[in-house]
This record gives C-alpha cells, structure tokens and sequence, in this order.
C-alpha cells in the first residue's frame, strides 16, 4: 500500500460554507479517517493550503484543525508543483478570474456554484479547462442528501410509474439584521455583489432536476424583492438590489412539469427546509433534506371536498417512511472523496464545469423570463472541439 499526498490549494474557506462544510467536514474529516482508499489499496491523504486575504483568520483555523500551510498570496501556491488541485469557495464575482489563473497554472479545478457570474464565463472556463486537459468538477452536493439519495432510488426503481409532476418549496425567514442578525452575509442581496436568490438556486435546481426526474427544457419564473432595506454585518442600513424570492415553473423532458418556490421571506410550516413532492401515476413521495416518505397507488385513499364538516382524514399518517437501509455521510465530503479519486485513479466525475454551466445558464434564463414576463425553452450546451486553430461546436 502506498500513501500519496495532494496537495490542495483552497480559496475562500474563512467564509461560512468554506470552513464549515468544505474544510471541517470534508478535508479535515477526510484526514481524520485517514484518508480515502483507492481500489489497488493505495491511500490518498489531502494536504490543504488555505489562501485568503485574511492572515488572522487563516491561521487561526490551521492551528485549530492541526493543519500547517496558509498563504495570502494565490500565485505563490498556484506557482508550488505540489499543489495538484485548487478549490474556490470564493464570492462568485471573485470566481472566474482566480479559476482561470488555476487552469493556466495547470491545476486540476474543483469549485463551489455558481462557477461564474454569467453563462459566457462558465463556458469559457469549461472551455479552457477542456483544452488544457485538465479534471474539473463542481459542487453539486445536494445529489447527496439522504432524502434526495432515498427520492434517486424510488425513481431507479420505477416507483412512480410516469411522473407526472414535480412540487418544490425551499427557504425560511432570513432575518432583516435591524433587531437580530441575519442568517445569511448582506452581498446575498445586492445584484452588483453577485446576490440574489435566482442565482443562488436555480444552479441547485439545475443539477437537481435534471439528475433525478429529466433534463429542463423551458422555464417560466417571477422574482421578487420583498425586503427592500435591510441592515448589515457593521450595523449600517443598505438597499437591497436583488431578488429574494423567486417563483418559478419548469418543463422537464418527458412533458414532467416542476413548480419551484425559493425564498428567504417565508417562514417554515413544513417538515423540512427544502421539501420536495413527486406525483406519478403509480404512486406519490415527499422528500425533506434527510427523510422521504411515499404513497403507492394501492394504498391511496379517497378523499370527497366537503368544507362543510371537519377533515376527516389523517392525511399525514397515510404515508409510509422509506428506510435507509446505510449509513449517510456528509454530502460534501462524499463529493471530495469522489473528485480525489477521479484525480488520483481516473474514476468517473461527470460532474464538471460544464455541468455547472448548465446552472449559470438556467439562473440567467430565469432572470430574462422574469424581465421578458414569458417562458423561456433552454438551449442545450455543448464545448466546442479545436480545428484549425479555430473553435466549432461539439455535443459534449
């Protein structure tokens, strides 16, 4: 057995997603378990560089999570050949321009989404990274979730016969910052900043819908900004110039029809932060985060509209729990462990740069139905091949 170790430039883990899931429970937790096995029994050990602009807070989380490397300088660890991957976390509009420097360094690229602030950089950084022949892949960690990874196997299966309809309700009350502060950073909700909840999601959406029920083919979506003044981390008023709610409806391959609510201006009365409801013609399955529980078309019960007397069905105990039937670890990390293994062994990651195109693609399409207040159909993307020095278009 042999021990290699990858050294991994990450970028923008002081940020509350960086440290919390990509470094605490993901390199750190991969460290603490030793690493991750490789099928020939070789073990590959994660060696972090953490790169801010932060000194203090960089070495501050070296020295909790008995790391040893931290840099401000991004060319320093680009320019290190023991740097084999880096990874941003940063603020999207920060993104492109580090990323780009990463694949002329020749590093392999791994990132949080959006990969880019617009569709023609997530291209253009697909397209480089194409080139220059380098892995890359995009955080795509809600593939992961227990209730989602329950909702994958029900459609394998065939559960649902066809499906007919997709129901999605995501959010909770972010709050204003006046009397207790908000959950999430104040960029959330400028536009200049790269803010917005349309963006924010509708890349989540993307890979959601399209890995599990069909590729999206049209979409229909109103945003709104419900709070227009809210007060940020130093205390001080700001104007809120983008979107924190979005509405919208999907045209999935196969005619499957999937209604999203996303919104920070909604509080909770359902079982989960992120409820997802599938309807087919054989049976129906509600899926939280964690949980997914299913209605088959031979239990179903029949319910008559009176609304003059008191419901008389227990709607929510018809429903049957799906069991785990394993042990789920953390998303992110399942996500890592699979991106260092398509590094170091060739396997498969089809989760790439081109994928996470796909989101900025549908976060900008959604923008323009809402301007254009009509339904938008979703081109299909593709990188372009070199011939003769010039670049055509190839299906990927």
């Amino acid at each position: 057995m042999a021990v290699k170790h990858i050294g991994i430039i990450m970028n923008g883990v002081t940020g509350r997603m960086g440290t919390n899931q990509h470094l605490i429970r993901s390199i750190v937790a991969i460290r603490e378990q030793g690493g991750v096995a490789l099928p020939n029994g070789d073990v590959i050990i994660p060696d972090p560089i953490l790169v801010g602009r932060n000194e203090a807070k960089l070495q501050a989380l070296v020295e909790k999570h008995n790391l040893k490397r931290w840099s401000t300088s991004l060319d320093d660890c680009l320019n290190d050949p023991y740097n084999e991957i880096y990874f941003d976390s940063q603020t999207t509009v920060r993104r492109a321009e580090a990323i780009r420097k990463a694949i002329q360094a020749g590093k392999q690229i791994y990132c949080e989404k959006p990969t880019a602030s617009n569709l023609e950089e997530s291209l253009e950084l697909a397209q480089l990274a194409y080139e220059a022949g380098i892995k890359n892949g995009v955080v795509q960690d809600k593939l992961f979730l227990p209730g989602l990874l329950k909702l994958k196997r029900l459609v394998d299966s065939g559960f649902f016969g066809q499906i007919l309809s997709v129901q999605m309700e995501f959010g909770y009350w972010v709050f204003e910052g006046d009397w207790q502060p908000a959950q999430r950073p104040s960029w959330n909700y400028r536009e200049e900043d790269g803010g917005g909840i349309i963006v924010d999601m509708f890349a989540h959406w993307r890979y959601v819908l399209d890995n599990l029920f069909g590729e999206v083919k049209s979409v229909s979506c109103i945003g709104k900004t419900h709070i227009p003044k809210r007060v940020d981390e130093n205390n001080k008023p700001y104007i809120c110039t983008a979107d924190d709610a979005a509405y919208a409806t999907f045209e999935l391959e196969g005619g499957i029809i999937a209604q999203v609510n996303s919104s920070w201006t909604t509080r909770v009365n359902r079982e989960d932060l992120l409820v997802i409801h599938v309807d087919g013609t054989e049976g129906s399955a509600v899926a939280g985060l964690r949980e997914c529980k299913i209605q088959h078309r031979v239990s179903t019960p029949k319910p008559v509209w009176n609304p003059d007397i008191p419901n008389p069905l227990p709607f929510q105990e018809q429903w049957q729990e799906v069991p785990g039937n394993q042990e789920y670890d953390n998303g992110f990390k399942i996500q890592w462990e699979l991106f260092l293994k398509h590094v170091a062994a060739d396997e498969p990651f089809p989760w790439t740069l081109l994928e996470g195109a796909k989101g900025t693609q549908l976060s900008e399409l959604g923008l323009q139905s809402w301007k254009e207040r009509r339904w938008i159909d979703i081109p299909e993307l593709s990188l372009g091949v070199k011939k003769s020095g010039k670049i055509v278009n190839a299906s990927k």
